[in-house]
């Protein structure tokens, strides 16, 4: 049957003490609520629902264009939340699965397994349950004779006898369709918080003679609520374990777990090694039999095999087989290097494009630039792509097997021929012809490459 999900996300939560609402705070680089949305389209394919409270427009424009977004204009609990979705949901069928925002660890199987126990017993509704060591602020599950269910209290309204009760319910649920339609109309605020309760549905569909099944999860963090910055930060913990696992069981040797850090959108070859205070940031690619770091940082970078990357940072750029890029480089966002490429000590880059077996050293700076294969960059060479009064980035053009002297001040736009040669401090403002050699300033032809020095 068709499955279709609202996730509950109008929450402000009070306790992160922040002025950005709760489901958008960042959890490996994303915002809890995308980590959710993730999960959940991946079985939902009927209609997504998102509940948003008044003010969250900043939520508003994360979301796919094909998930609807509802309002929920006061907070007057979870029930009245999901009866604010109701709208965009006519003419659904099927069942309806039912998600918190803040519970960004649940994963798709945990998910499946739900909409399949509720289809498989043909239950008017099925939640998930965790066993908690400390069930604090969690509404606590009762069941009945053998074991059924027969109701949730939350912790406000629980007597001291029911708080001591380990087993919560996780805001996770699966309803009917009709059920739910029918059964939301009946919830009353009738509590201490004077809010409409969704639990409370389990409890007139179980009173009214209604299945209600449970699936309880083996670990509770998979679908614990984060309330507060330091359970964000053990989320941040678990996220990263488990990602780390993932990778060493698919043939990747993470050396120091507790100081590496992998965007778990990234992929990662085999025998590929990650050395200590390494930081793998969005979809980012690399390929097989690389050593990253130590120290390396990459962003939505795409790294090819044989790559070797330390004490760098590289960031929307890519890197051809078998190149090094370190210590202390920073290639910035539209670089592209060939194969075997090596880029040395404090060389920074920026919209570069380099061919094959190219080498830039030592203390260069590359910007707005094409270089092409079996080029030298000597050190302190600078492509001076921004001039005075001229608006926009300048570009520069170097040719094959061209060899630039130490401290060459290429000043855009300016091209150099294949083959051609600058002396060390040249400054060159105009085109050199292939095999020419350059020296002074400013640089003026001197010889070719094919013809004998005087003297």
């Amino acid at each position: 049957m068709k499955v279709a999900a609202v996730v509950l996300a109008a929450g402000r939560g009070k306790r992160m003490r922040s002025s950005v609402p709760k489901v958008l705070h960042r959890l490996a680089g994303r915002p809890m609520l995308i980590h959710v949305l993730d999960a959940v389209r991946q079985v939902a394919d009927g209609p997504v629902v998102v509940v948003l409270g008044p003010g969250m427009e900043a939520a508003r424009t994360l979301l796919p264009p094909d998930v609807a977004v509802a309002v929920q204009p006061e907070p007057l609990g979870t029930g009245h939340a999901l009866t604010c979705a109701l709208p965009h949901l006519e003419g659904s069928q099927g069942h309806i699965l039912v998600v918190f925002g803040d519970t960004p660890l649940v994963r798709p199987q945990t998910l499946r397994a739900l909409v399949w126990q509720h289809e498989r017993e043909g239950n008017a509704a099925t939640l998930v349950t965790a066993w908690m060591e400390d069930p604090t602020g969690y509404g606590r599950v009762v069941r009945g004779p053998c074991g059924t269910f027969a109701r949730i209290v939350e912790e406000a309204d629980a007597s001291p006898e029911l708080r001591a009760i380990r087993e919560v319910a996780a805001g996770l649920c699966c309803f009917e369709r009709g059920t739910l339609w029918s059964v939301l109309p009946e919830i009353r605020p009738d509590n201490v918080q004077g809010e409409y309760y969704l639990v409370d549905a389990f409890r007139i569909l179980r009173e009214r003679g209604h299945r209600v099944g449970i699936l309880q999860v083996e670990e509770a963090m998979e679908v614990m609520g984060i309330n507060s910055r330091k359970e964000l930060a053990e989320a941040e913990a678990e996220l990263r374990r488990r990602t780390l696992e993932d990778l060493m069981a698919s043939g990747v040797t993470v050396v120091d777990p507790a100081t590496t850090h992998v965007d778990p959108r990234a992929r990662i070859g085999p025998d590929t090694v990650l050395l200590p205070f390494t930081v793998i940031e969005g979809e980012t690619t690399v390929g097989s039999s690389c050593t990253i770091g130590p120290g390396a940082h990459l962003i939505a970078a795409r790294v090819g095999d044989g790559v070797r990357i330390w004490w760098s940072v590289v960031e929307h750029s890519e890197i051809g087989d078998g190149s090094r890029v370190g210590p202390y480089s920073h290639l910035r966002p539209g670089c592209v290097l060939g194969r075997g490429v090596e880029v040395g000590n404090f060389a920074e880059m920026k919209n570069v494009r380099i061919g094959d077996r190219t080498k830039v050293h030592h203390v260069s700076y590359l910007g707005d630039a094409t270089v092409g294969q079996d080029v030298n960059i000597g050190a302190g060479t600078v492509t001076c792509n921004l001039r005075y009064g001229v608006p926009g980035k300048q570009p520069t053009v170097i040719e094959d097997g061209a060899f630039i002297g130490s401290d060459t001040m290429l000043q855009a736009p300016v091209r150099v021929g294949a083959g051609a040669v600058t002396g060390a401090g040249a400054v060159v403002t105009k085109d050199l012809p292939p095999r020419a050699v350059a020296v002074g300033v400013p640089a003026r032809v001197v010889r070719t490459t094919e013809t004998k020095p005087e003297g």
